[in-house]
């Protein structure tokens, strides 16, 4: 479906606000207002505005621990947000900032200019206390821990995934490469359109516990039962085509070779070194295993600071946290050719490199998307971030970018002049 010039049959973001919707208040709820895991309403729309930012009220979770240390100051920058105005890419009229976040159900969105907070908006049930799903912003995160790893000589990019994870030898992944992997360029039988609801992205959402399985289901119970069952189909290292089983194949890889578990991992080699102030979580599948491809939790203000670890290079108040090569081989991308057949029609010319999705425009920006409208942009040459969380009724991004792209690289242009 072509998101562009489709009429929105959703509700408004301000008739929709899951506060004013009144959803899980009261001492109990009223019957009418209750969203429950079970019944399949926390991620239905208008509920999944309020179940966004309340994960842990839904779903089994572990900690990614922020530590004992100090959080790493935020400061708020002098001067005003600038006035920004943009045409979105549908061709429609020119819309101000407050017209792309009320386009896109943005629950809370923060943008920092050379390392200084310019704007900070909190909406609905969100607020700087509270954690929202990131959705696939967190293959952004695992990405770049397998990259530090590779940066590291800890694992080699090269090797066959069976090498690894043995499990793995008989399935469509078995023969893959690590960067095959990372990159998504895997040729492996999965869909993930998720319009579809007979796409393989559902297969593996009920498998890991992230979407209740309907009666009867005698299917895999966890996310290492799932992966084993992806068929081959085509030839790996041709095409990116975008899909979720990569993360969490990448995921069961770096626990492997680093003997860690994924918020373990997540807590030591970035959340506490980066001076994270709130505590992240991941959704986790039946068995404990963090789901790698989507469930990450964070505060807004985290996410921008992981941002800004990006953008720095991989440095946090001048100490090297993150090896800087891991980083450079991030920003600079992967081939656009691969790209070009199956990426996002708003994305045209960029690349997806270590799980990040890279511009190659004049500025250098790149993003972690998830669906639903999560984001974090960086603009390196306009020393820019942006991390939004938002609650879209529609799950693709081409349904945001039409308005968030013109409005980021606006912002940047303003921040620069």
């Amino acid at each position: 479906m072509n998101v562009m010039n489709q009429q929105n049959p959703f509700p408004a973001a301000q008739n929709c606000d899951p506060a004013e919707l009144g959803w899980m208040q009261g001492t109990p709820p009223a019957a009418d207002k209750v969203i429950r895991f079970a019944d399949g309403s926390g991620y239905r729309f208008p509920q999944l505005r309020w179940s966004f930012a309340n994960q842990r009220q839904l779903v089994p979770t572990v900690t990614v621990s922020r530590g004992l240390a100090a959080c790493a100051p935020m400061p708020v920058a002098a001067r005003a947000l600038p006035d920004i105005r943009y045409t979105p890419l549908d061709g429609g009229a020119p819309c101000s900032w407050a017209d792309m976040m009320d386009a896109t159900y943005t629950d809370a969105l923060l943008v920092m200019h050379k390392g200084q907070v310019v704007f900070e908006h909190f909406g609905g049930v969100m607020g700087p206390l509270r954690q929202h799903i990131a959705m696939s912003v967190s293959k952004s995160f695992m990405g770049l821990l397998a990259a530090c790893l590779v940066a590291e000589g800890a694992l080699d990019e090269a090797q066959r995934v069976a090498h690894n994870v043995p499990e793995l030898a008989g399935s469509g992944f078995g023969q893959a490469t690590v960067r095959q992997v990372m990159d998504m360029t895997t040729g492996i039988d999965y869909t993930e359109n998720y319009a579809d609801p007979q796409a393989e992205i559902w297969n593996h959402m009920r498998a890991g516990g992230v979407l209740p399985c309907p009666p009867g289901y005698n299917g895999p119970g966890s996310f290492d039962a799932y992966l084993p069952t992806v068929r081959p189909l085509g030839e790996h290292g041709q095409q990116f085509t975008y899909r979720t089983a990569n993360t969490d194949v990448l995921g069961w890889i770096v626990r492997r070779v680093t003997g860690q578990n994924t918020e373990q991992m997540l807590s030591e080699r970035i959340w506490q070194p980066m001076g994270a102030e709130l505590d992240a979580f991941y959704s986790v599948d039946p068995l404990g295993t963090a789901f790698a491809g989507g469930g990450l939790n964070t505060g807004l203000r985290d996410l921008a600071r992981f941002g800004e670890l990006v953008r720095n290079h991989g440095r946090v108040n001048g100490r090297q946290v993150l090896p800087e090569a891991a980083v450079a081989d991030t920003l600079a991308g992967a081939d656009p050719a691969r790209f070009a057949a199956n990426g996002p029609a708003t994305l045209k010319g960029w690349s997806y490199r270590n799980m990040w999705w890279v511009s190659h425009n004049a500025h250098g920006a790149v993003m972690a998307r998830g669906v639903h409208g999560q984001n974090i942009y960086i603009d390196p040459k306009a020393e820019m971030v942006i991390a939004r969380y938002a609650s879209h009724p529609v799950a693709a991004n081409i349904a945001n970018d039409v308005h968030t792209l013109p409005a980021y690289h606006a912002m940047a242009l303003a921040l620069l002049a």
